[in-house]
């Protein structure tokens, strides 16, 4: 019912795992992850509680493939699909016997892809190809690998949710929760590609990208961000546009206000002024 991948990438040691299925909210119910601790996927007809068991077992030193197989070899968990990837990188899955077909997984070099009522033989090792060969940072291949799952078949009955979670290699702190990505869509015609378009934003987000974010960020903000994008770029005219647009909205001048020590802000009034 589901195909999904853990990873982790090897120059940062982040750890991630990404999941598409025909059910909602596949986010809630597949992935799981601990920062400096691993990552897991529980998926098919597995007890709820598992994934959190698994991470339980990989903090306490247990290693992925001593807790797959205490796992495997619980009668009541024979519809079960897991995978367990630790901040190391070690890897290991299980295929209940009980998974519905057509069911399966594919390890690799520090991933492992897994799927149940997969459309097609092809969609585990199109998945395990895209993520091997896309460049680039860590929620990038696992997007790639679930688009190529996807492609290639995904979900014997359809589409509906996806989901990705990346997290730190390095335990969490006061300063830093470890979380790099937790991005869901609960219910969608394109789940995959929706999910692309939300890392894409929150890229934007994160490298200041106003650009990006003059159009497609929410609909009440995109002056703002079109305002630092002509700020950016040295363009005057379109600055006191977005800026006039801006203040025509409701409380809009206030806040524009109080946001008058901001250095963004403070860019876009030197090139006015």
């Amino acid at each position: 019912m589901t195909f999904s991948i853990v990873a982790r990438d090897p120059v940062t040691g982040d750890l991630g795992v990404a999941v598409a299925s025909c059910i909602l909210a596949v986010g809630r119910a597949v992935p799981g992850a601990r920062p400096g601790v691993g990552v897991v996927a529980v998926q098919a007809r597995s007890r709820r509680g598992l994934g959190a068991t698994l991470l339980e077992g990989l903090a306490a030193g247990g290693t992925p493939e001593a807790l797959v197989r205490r796992a495997a070899h619980s009668a009541e968990d024979a519809d079960r699909q897991i995978a367990v990837l630790d901040a190391g990188g070690r890897v290991a899955a299980d295929t209940g016997r009980g998974s519905l077909p057509v069911s399966g997984h594919v390890l690799g070099d520090g991933f492992s892809v897994q799927g149940n009522l997969l459309a097609s033989d092809e969609v585990l090792p199109a998945m395990a190809r895209a993520f091997t060969t896309t460049s680039g940072r860590l929620p990038d291949r696992l997007l790639a690998a679930l688009a190529a799952g996807q492609d290639a078949g995904g979900d014997l009955r359809g589409r509906q949710s996806a989901a990705v979670l990346v997290v730190s290699g390095s335990p969490a702190d006061e300063d830093d929760d470890g979380v790099r990505v937790d991005l869901r869509v609960d219910d969608s015609g394109d789940p995959v590609a929706q999910l692309r378009m939300l890392h894409n934003l929150q890229r934007a987000y994160e490298d200041r990208d106003y650009e990006y974010l003059a159009l497609f960020a929410p609909e009440g903000a995109r002056e703002l961000y079109a305002a630092l994008a002509a700020s950016r770029r040295g363009d005057r005219e379109g600055a006191r546009l977005a800026l006039e647009a801006m203040r025509s909205r409701p409380g809009w001048s206030g806040w524009l206000g109080a946001m008058a020590g901001d250095a963004r802000l403070s860019a876009v009034s030197r090139l006015l002024g």
